[in-house]
């Protein structure tokens, strides 16, 4: 029975060819999208999961609470220690420090590597804490030596060519030698914890200078994770820390300090703590691929139902001769899943070719994904479910309606008005369709505006044809590559910094002001004399810095500093005194305000310092890339152990948005998709409709009535619907992203044109999606119409 049912939907599928290539298109064009999306949330919410220790293991983070409470991911040295050592019901606690810019030699080979971010001090505990792919070694012994490190396997063959590396050598920053103890395998992409060189956390006294590590409490550089025994709750580690809090820190620290816990799980997903991929976005890319899904199966049935005048004699003739209603219902939906089985393998292949676009655009997460995922077992289960919802979904209510009908009323040509009657659930999926469609595009059009505001926008600082490299060794050795790059032609200008006038270290700092504490805090820049010439910083008042020497006590505010002291004018301030770090300042000039931070947050009061023990970049203004060889061999000259990189300001500034762009683009594809499935869900109902309305159309022909006439009448009930989901879909659009606008301090406002750009382009659509259709009914020949009836 089955094999004859399939026999006939191939037959059927074949002689419907137009309707089921539409068919095939739009469910492959909804499905495409929702299986890229649910790759993409299933991936984002599976980072750490994977850890069998994961539901106990806990993320310590600390809120540092001066003027305004400072959310830092970290944690004071000590506590990690302490926990694990003092407290019955911890398991375990693992503490590490990510590194940035460390040179990473071969003892007896001039090659170097410079290593950031994927490089660690951590201890032995991190294996029992996390899920690692141990390979050789003693994992509980590797790091316990302060010489001891760890390699991943695709970092062994980096540095040594084999993965035979236990007992080999390594030498970080020209200065300590190294014994790899343990090798493991290549971390996976879904963690935020994926090092592939752990050194030992007992080397870190060494660098400090100390034979042992200090109590610091002050500092919060070292991340904190615990893991508790499979008796004990969250609820028993802050107590934890409320003990450690009383019993090591002074009345004054433990004001400031604040420790929390957090699940695991939330190291990616808590912004206000470093998390990249906030839930509510994940919620809502998930909501949207289910629309888009939806909207594809709407499609379904739109084209489905809009052939039932044609299936209605056959479905008539079948019953007579004894077929049962759930024998046609099977037969129907046996047909939609040939057409749903035939977009889910175009559907797979499409993914698979979208995927090395969209890892590239994640490649700061280091996204690895593959349609093959979708076997997975945790994939898998959701992967089969979205088939059979979209069999059902798209399937069993044409054939409900098909299957309805009685012998009698279509042998005799009554079968017109039963069908009919599904017209009003047809043009509210149409709606529905072109709410979405408005939506997405709404959605484009503000977000476009407002990535080009922030492309736009004048920071208060120059930022073309500015690059930045490292600097490293003492302050005289830094003076004399300021010097050789000042003659490397090309270089038109050279500053000495600890960053770029926006960035993303901006640490709110107390100062005092006249011998009394200011009532805000203020971001700090370590500049020299050359800083504000370079990036065009506007001297509002006084002087620059006289001089880039090391006792060096003048200080620059910015405009909104003086205004915030309560000062009428720049000039006031000059020669007045602050205390900040510590230090005594003399106010020697004021600038004009510039953005410290990205546009997300509102500007902030800056303290220009000239600390030359503090630089850690040059920044050089260029006339031409062609200088940036001439600039690496100058520098290299002056580091010739270290391994020069460069990045340029405007590159540095777009990382502030990377997820906006991603989400721009994503947004983008779906809105042309929303459009795409809106105008074959329009066509289909627009087939229904003439098709059902044949012989009116016929007779009005024959009575003298017009094309035009007849395209006017037909047009003007479609435009109707898509004009109600504009409606609808207007202001819902208008508060969603009002609602993401928020999230930046400076921003474009939502303006009329904007709202009706999107809606003239959805009409504009529709018309010429409607009135092609339209004109092929309103020629036939209404004899050959007639007839037929």
């Amino acid at each position: 029975m089955l094999r004859n049912y399939c026999r006939i939907s191939l037959r059927r599928l074949w002689n419907s060819r137009r309707s089921t290539v539409i068919n095939v298109i739009g469910l492959t064009v909804g499905l495409s999208c929702g299986i890229l999306i649910f790759l993409l949330v299933g991936y984002l919410f599976s980072f750490d999961r994977y850890h069998h220790k994961a539901d106990r293991t806990f993320w310590i983070v600390t809120d540092i609470r001066r003027e305004n409470t400072l959310h830092a991911d970290a944690t004071p040295r000590p506590l990690g220690r302490i926990l694990r050592e003092e407290f019955t019901a911890v398991e375990t606690a693992v503490r590490l420090e990510t590194l940035f810019g460390q040179i990473i030699s071969l003892p007896g080979s001039t090659r170097k590597f410079e290593e950031s971010r994927n490089i660690c001090f951590t201890e032995s505990q991190f294996f029992q804490v996390f899920d690692v792919d141990w390979k050789t070694g003693d994992k509980n012994k590797a790091l316990d030596a302060a010489d001891g490190v760890v390699l991943s396997e695709r970092y062994a063959l980096k540095y040594f060519g084999t993965t035979d590396v236990i007992g080999r050598s390594l030498r970080i920053n020209n200065q300590h030698d190294l014994t790899v103890k343990g090798l493991i395998g290549d971390p996976p992409s879904n963690t935020r914890l994926g090092y592939d060189i752990m050194v030992s956390y007992n080397l870190v006294p060494q660098l400090q200078g100390t034979l042992d590590e200090k109590p610091d409490w002050n500092n919060t550089p070292s991340l904190c994770f615990v893991t508790m025994k499979t008796a004990q709750s969250i609820g028993h580690l802050q107590q934890a820390l409320q003990t450690t809090s009383r019993k090591y820190l002074s009345a004054e620290q433990a004001d400031l300090l604040h420790f929390q816990a957090l699940p695991l799980q939330e190291l990616s997903h808590n912004t206000q703590y470093g998390g990249t991929v906030p839930r509510p976005l994940l919620y809502v890319l998930t909501v949207i691929g289910i629309l888009l899904v939806a909207a594809a199966c709407m499609n379904f049935i739109n084209m489905a139902t809009a052939q039932s005048i044609r299936r209605s004699k056959e479905t008539g003739i079948r019953k007579a001769i004894g077929s049962t209603r759930l024998q046609l219902i099977i037969e129907f939906l046996t047909e939609t899943a040939m057409v749903t089985l035939a977009a889910v393998i175009i559907s797979v292949i499409i993914v698979q070719l979208c995927l090395p676009w969209l890892n590239n655009a994640l490649s700061v997460l280091h996204a690895d994904m593959s349609v093959l995922w979708l076997f997975r077992p945790r994939f898998l289960s959701w992967f089969l479910a979205l088939i059979a919802g979209v069999i059902l979904l798209s399937g069993l209510y044409p054939a409900l309606v098909l299957s309805r009908f009685t012998p009698i009323a279509v042998l005799q040509g009554r079968a017109n008005g039963i069908r009919t009657r599904g017209v009003s659930l047809r043009k509210v999926l149409v709606i529905t369709q072109f709410f979405i469609t408005q939506f997405f595009l709404i959605a484009v059009i503000v977000m476009s505006a407002q990535v080009r505001y922030i492309r736009q926008t004048n920071l208060g600082f120059n930022k073309a044809a500015i690059l930045t490299v490292p600097l490293a060794g003492s302050s005289s050795k830094q003076e004399t590559l300021r010097q050789l790059l000042e003659k490397t032609p090309g270089v038109e200008q050279v500053s000495l910094a600890a960053e770029i006038p926006s960035s993303f270290r901006n640490d709110p700092v107390s100062f005092s002001y006249e011998n009394r504490k200011a009532g805000f805090p203020v971001n700090v820049k370590i500049a020299d004399t050359a800083y504000a010439g370079l990036f065009g910083l506007q001297l509002l008042a006084g002087t620059n810095f006289h001089n880039n020497d090391t006792l060096n006590d003048e200080a620059m505010l910015s405009l909104m500093a003086i205004k915030q002291l309560g000062l009428v004018s720049p000039q006031e301030a000059i020669g007045k005194k602050i205390n900040i770090w510590g230090r005594d300042k003399r106010i020697v000039g004021v600038v004009a305000d510039f953005h410290s931070q990205d546009l997300h947050h509102a500007m902030r009061p800056v303290i220009l310092l000239n600390l030359p023990s503090e630089y850690s970049i040059a920044a050089i203004k260029t006339g031409t890339a062609a200088t940036i060889p001439g600039i690496e061999k100058t520098w290299s000259t002056i580091y010739p152990d270290q391994v020069f990189r460069m990045n340029f300001v405007d590159d540095m500034l777009a990382r502030f948005y990377l997820t906006e762009n991603i989400l721009l683009g994503l947004i983008q594809v779906f809105a042309v998709v929303a459009i795409l499935l809106g105008c074959l869900g329009l066509y289909g109902l627009t087939l229904f409709i003439s098709a059902a309305r044949n012989k009116e159309i016929s007779i009005r022909k024959v009575f003298g009535a017009s094309v035009t006439g007849m395209v006017t009448m037909l047009t003007k009930d479609f435009i109707s619907l898509v004009v109600i989901g504009l409606l609808i879909a207007t202001p819902l659009a208008y508060m969603a992203m009002n609602k993401w606008l928020e999230g930046f301090a400076y921003r474009v406002n939502i303006q009329w044109w904007m709202l009706g750009l999107s809606a003239m382009i959805v009409l504009l659509i529709s018309l010429l999606t409607v009135g092609w259709e339209s004109i092929r009914a309103a020629r036939k020949n209404p004899v050959k119409v007639l007839k037929a009836e």
